[in-house]
């Protein structure tokens, strides 16, 4: 008579359960929800808790020293990535109005939020 194999032990067996039965609720919940575009309301309200981080002093004093520092960190604290593709190289200076680059943060963070390649984000409002 042949003999049986080794049985798995139960706390594996009750792992791969709870793992199976986390993949099927999770599946179904992700084929659901499609990605959106960050709205600008959502956009504001990230906004303020970043001033709010900074105003705590969360990000350090010379995110506190100017107005256009904090402009700069709340940016920062905002989207890391767009800040990055978008300020870093050429931060904003005091007096400073960039309705350009301004226009290509706000579509990078779109882009984002829905997951897609960022890509001809920056110069995508040069005219």
């Amino acid at each position: 008579m042949e003999e049986a194999p080794p049985r798995p032990p139960p706390a594996l067996i009750a792992c791969l359960v709870a793992t199976l039965l986390l993949c099927s609720l999770s599946f179904p919940a992700l084929a659901k929800s499609s990605p959106r575009p960050i709205t600008d309301g959502e956009i504001r309200e990230k906004k303020n808790a970043c001033y709010a981080d900074i105003e705590s002093g969360l990000w350090g004093w010379k995110c506190k020293s100017s107005m256009i520092e904090k402009e700069n960190c709340a940016l920062r604290c905002l989207s890391p990535v767009c800040y990055g593709l978008i300020y870093e190289s050429d931060p904003l200076e005091e007096g400073e109005k960039d309705f350009v680059r301004a226009q290509e943060y706000k579509y990078c963070m779109h882009k984002v939020s829905l997951g897609e390649s960022l890509d001809g984000v920056k110069g995508a409002f040069d005219y």
